[in-house]
Parts: C-alpha cells; structure tokens; sequence
C-alpha cells in the first residue's frame, strides 16, 4: 500500500477497477435495502444472514459445511470442523457488539474477536504473536511475517482506521481484511477474524447497517482457489493486484446481496 497521498485509503479508489466495484457494490445494497420485507422484517434478515456468513466463513478455513447442518447442530466442540463453525458463529454474534469500539480502539476489537473465535484462554490467545509462536493457518502457505513486523503494520493500520477519511467502506473494508490475512497476527484463527473485522467496517461505516449483506457468503461461494489468488494479488503489492483483491471482495459483498434478497423474495413467499 505504498502511496504519497495523505490519505492512503482513500487514494487506492483511483486503481483499476475499484470506482466500478464501490459504485456496484453501493447500488447492489441499495436495492436489497429497498425490498419491500425489509421494512418490516428487518431483523429476520440481519439473522439468517448471520448463520448464512458465518456459514461461508467457516468453508474458507476448511469446515464446508451445509447451511442446514449448521442450523440444526447445537454442539461445536467434537472435532476441528465442528469448533471451527462454532467460531464463525461466535464471530457473527460478537462482531456487532464491537462497532463503537473499531473507530477507537481497533487493536482491542481485534484481540477480542481472537479471543472469542479461539473459545478457550492460553497464553497466545487475544494478543498478537511473539517470537517462536507459530501460525496455524493452512488456507495461507506462504510464511507469516515476524512477529516486529506484525506489530508495526497492525499500528499503521490502526493509526488509519482512527484517523478516518474519506475512503469508500469497501476499500477500507478490502484493506483491513487483506493486511489481516496477510500479517496473520495471531496464533489462529486468522482468516475467520479478518473476515469478522472485513464485516464490522462494512456495517459500521453505514454502507450495510442492519448487517444483511454478508461478505463472507461471497468470498465462499467464489471459492477457495479465487481467494486465495485475489490475496495474491493484494500481497504482491502491485496497483492491479490491490486493485484487483478489492474488487474480489466487492463481488463477494454482492454475492452477500444476493443471498439476502432470495431470503427476502422466501420471505415474502411466506416459504421461509
């Protein structure tokens, strides 16, 4: 994210393909806003549309399961699968608990969110990695950085979420997502709190308010393989790859739209 500009967030919505991804991701929301059932059925929504992003959050790091599975069982704690969609679960609850804390204190939502996903206390668990901790995060094959320049990103990050802007929610959104995947902060469960963290400045910038358009719906129906190739793109660096990970991530808040608006159109039908 080398750039002059004094607003770096910002500056990344002139790279190729972005102004057409905010604009799209922007009228999508709008619409699935304006459905009808929303104005009444709101919190339905903002539910179903919880399981249904903690659902894709969970394929992501390894535990594809379906969605009705996901609703019927009550007991996450048999097998790595089963706690790792107890803690995408448990992400989706927390994450709108945290709103009025990100713009202050995103370093403390971050630890919290590690802390809730790892559902356990350890000495690792809801601080950044030390020297000699190693990253268990099998969706992500090239090494972490050190844990020094962990701690000198994650408080440049920080410093922007704080100072604000006039960035587009997506762009930032983007940004947070891919630079938590790519410091890998924690001992864990880093891909599901960067997808947590990527869903709270969606909701908490006012681009999805009431949390029914879930990102994580998009990035697991595009699959793993594009995913990870976008995440690529964003580490390389490079203006067509920053460019072309934000995009990837727009295409997965429609996605999200989409979910919704045929949980909507169920809805109306009176078959949901």
């Amino acid at each position: 994210m080398s750039t002059h500009a004094s607003d770096p967030l910002a500056a990344l919505g002139y790279l190729p393909g972005v102004a057409d991804a905010v604009d799209s991701v922007r009228k999508a929301v709008d619409r699935v806003y304006g459905h009808r059932v929303m104005r009444r059925r709101s919190n339905e929504i903002s539910s179903e549309a919880a399981l249904r992003g903690a659902r894709g959050s969970a394929a992501l790091s390894g535990a594809d399961w379906a969605l009705e599975e996901v609703r019927r069982r009550t007991d996450f704690s048999a097998d790595p699968e089963a706690r790792t969609v107890g803690a995408a679960l448990r992400l989706g609850a927390e994450a709108g608990q945290l709103l009025s804390i990100w713009r202050q204190s995103p370093l403390r939502v971050l630890a919290r969110l590690h802390l809730v996903a790892a559902g356990e206390q350890g000495e690792s668990v809801g601080r950044p990695r030390l020297d000699g901790e190693a990253v268990d995060e099998p969706l992500i094959a090239s090494a972490a950085p050190s844990p020094a320049e962990v701690a000198g990103r994650l408080d440049g990050l920080a410093e922007l979420i704080v100072a604000g802007g006039d960035a587009p929610a997506l762009v930032t959104a983007a940004v947070v997502h891919g630079e938590l995947l790519a410091l890998r902060p924690f001992t864990s469960c880093n891909g599901l709190v960067a997808r947590a963290a990527e869903r709270i400045v969606l909701v908490g910038s006012g681009l999805d308010p009431k949390a029914i358009c879930p990102a994580e719906v998009g990035h697991a129906e595009q699959g793993r393989a594009a995913y990870l190739a976008a995440f690529e793109g964003y580490v390389s660096g490079t203006p067509e790859g920053v460019g072309g990970w934000i995009a990837h991530c727009g295409r997965s808040v429609e996605l999200g739209v989409r979910e919704s608006t045929a949980v909507c159109e169920a809805l109306q039908r009176g078959a949901a």
